[in-house]
C-alpha cells in the first residue's frame, strides 16, 4: 500500500510541470508553440539528460570530480610563493598504474617492459618555526622575513642538535639540492606531518585550501598537499575512485618511507571519501600507520550525497531518479562509501561540519559520526564530532576561520601523536 502511494506521489510530481503547461495553454494564456517549447525543454532536462547520464561513465565522472572547474586561472603551481606560500617545495611523484592507457608517462623496467604511471603534482609546506631556523639558507624574500618576524622560537632538541650540521650541508638551498633539504627536514625526529586530501574542483592552490595550509604551518606541522590525477598540474587522466585513492596511497607511502614521524590525514569533502577508503586499505601498516584522521564536511556515500546535493533537487522527485542517476554511479564504482570504510580502520577520528553546509549537508556528517559510534571497535581510537553553528556562515569551505579550530587541532594531534591503534 505504502509503495503504491509513493509511486503515485512521485508520478504526480513528475507530471505536474507538463500538466501545468497544458492547462495554461487550454486557458488561452500561452500559444501552442510555447507549450511545445516548454514540453521539449522539460523532456531534455528531466528525461533525456538522466538517460544520457545513466549510460555515460564519462559524464558521471565529470559531474562527480568537476576537474573542468579551475580557479584561479593564472595560478602557477610550480611557484607556491606567488600565492603566499614561501618555503614550499613543488614537485612531482609517479603513481604506478597499469590500468591507464592515455595521457600517461611511460618508462621501462629492468626487463624492458613498458611501465605506465600517472604523474601527480605536490607541495611540501614547511612549518614556520623550521623556516625561521633556516631562513638565510633558503634565501627568502623580504616579505617572508617580515612574516616570520613574530614567529616564536621553538625549543626543539632534535633541530638544535642537527642545525649546525644541516646548515653546513646546505649553505644555500637551490634547485639542485632542494629535494634533499626538504626531505631532510621531514625526517628530523619530533615532527608532525599532515597529508591534506582536497575535495573536487580546482587544485591544491585554490582559495580556502591555502588558508588551511597556513593554519597548519603556524601550528608547527609539515603539510603535504597534492592534486589527484586530472587536477592542477597532474597528468590529465580521467579520475576514478580507485585512481584517486591510489594517488593518495602513493603520497602516503612516499612520506612514510622518509620518516617515522606521526602522520595525520586531513580530508575535505570528496577528500574525506578518499581518506576513509585509503585508511581502510592501509590498516595493516601497524607502526607506519597514520595516527589519526580529520574529516571536514564528510558524507556517508555518494548515493546519499547525490540525493541531498542542491543540484539534485530538481531531479530527486522523479520516479526514475535512482534508476538513472544514483544507482549508475554505484554500478561504475563511483561510491566513496565512508559509511562502510569507517569501521575498517582503528585510528582516532575528528569530524568537523558546519550546520549551514549546503554542498555536503550537515545531516550526512552527523550520520557518519553515528555510524562510526555504532560500528567501530570499543578499543579503537576515539571519535569526536564538532558542529559549527549555521549563524557563523562557515558553509562548506570556511571552518578554517573558526577561532577555536587551532586549539581543537592541537589537542587532537597532541592526544594521539604517540599512540598506535
Amino acid at each position: 500500500m505504502y509503495e503504491s502511494y509513493t509511486f503515485l506521489n512521485l508520478l504526480f510530481r513528475a507530471t505536474i510541470i507538463p500538466g501545468l503547461f497544458v492547462i495554461i495553454w487550454l486557458t488561452g494564456l500561452i500559444s501552442l508553440v510555447t507549450v511545445q517549447i516548454g514540453l521539449l525543454a522539460f523532456s531534455l532536462v528531466f528525461i533525456v539528460f538522466p538517460l544520457v547520464f545513466r549510460y555515460s561513465v564519462t559524464l558521471q565522472r565529470g559531474i562527480l570530480f568537476l576537474t573542468f572547474i579551475t580557479y584561479p586561472r593564472d595560478l602557477d603551481l610550480s611557484n607556491p610563493s606567488s600565492v603566499g606560500l614561501y618555503a614550499t617545495r613543488s614537485f612531482f611523484l609517479n603513481v604506478p598504474d597499469p590500468d591507464v592507457e592515455d595521457n600517461v608517462s611511460q618508462d621501462k623496467d629492468d626487463g624492458g617492459r613498458t611501465k605506465r604511471h600517472v604523474r601527480i603534482g605536490l607541495w611540501h609546506v614547511l612549518p614556520k618555526h623550521v623556516v625561521k631556523r633556516f631562513a638565510k639558507e633558503m634565501q627568502l624574500s623580504d616579505e617572508a622575513h617580515e612574516d616570520l618576524r613574530n614567529v616564536t622560537e621553538v625549543k626543539d632538541p632534535n633541530i638544535d642538535q642537527l642545525e649546525t650540521v644541516i646548515k653546513s650541508s646546505f649553505p644555500l638551498v637551490n634547485s639542485e639540492n632542494e629535494q634533499q633539504f626538504y626531505e631532510r627536514m621531514l625526517a628530523i625526529p619530533g615532527n608532525t606531518i599532515v597529508l591534506y586530501l582536497h575535495g573536487n574542483t580546482a587544485s591544491r592552490g585554490s582559495g580556502h585550501r591555502l588558508d588551511v595550509y597556513k593554519l597548519l604551518r603556524n601550528l608547527g606541522y609539515h603539510v603535504i598537499s597534492f592534486d589527484y590525477r586530472g587536477y592542477g598540474d597532474s597528468d590529465p587522466v580521467s579520475p576514478t575512485e580507485e585512481g584517486v585513492v591510489r594517488d593518495a596511497m602513493t603520497v602516503y607511502n612516499y612520506i612514510s618511507n622518509l620518516t617515522m614521524n606521526p602522520i595525520f590525514i586531513w580530508g575535505h569533502s570528496l577528500g574525506t571519501g578518499v581518506a576513509t577508503n585509503m585508511l581502510a586499505q592501509l590498516n595493516y601498516l601497524d607502526d607506519k600507520a597514520a595516527r589519526g584522521v580529520i574529516l571536514e564536511a564528510p558524507f556517508t556515500n555518494i548515493k546519499d550525497e547525490i540525493r541531498m546535493h542542491p543540484f539534485a533537487r530538481p531531479f530527486k522527485h522523479l520516479p526514475w531518479f535512482d534508476h538513472t542517476i544514483a544507482r549508475p554511479m554505484y554500478t561504475n564504482s563511483l561510491r566513496f562509501e565512508s559509511d562502510q570504510h569507517i569501521s575498517k580502520f582503528q585510528q582516532p577520528i575528528m569530524i568537523l561540519h558546519a550546520e549551514d553546509d549546503y554542498v555536503v549537508p550537515f545531516q550526512l556528517g552527523y550520520k557518519l559520526y553515528r555510524i562510526a559510534l555504532d560500528t567501530r571497535g570499543k578499543s579503537w581510537g576515539p571519535i569526536e564530532f564538532h558542529r559549527f553553528d549555521g549563524s557563523r556562515k562557515f558553509g562548506h569551505k570556511y571552518i578554517c576561520y573558526a577561532p577555536e579550530l587551532p586549539e581543537l587541532i592541537k589537542n587532537f594531534v597532541n592526544n594521539y601523536h604517540k599512540d598506535i591503534f
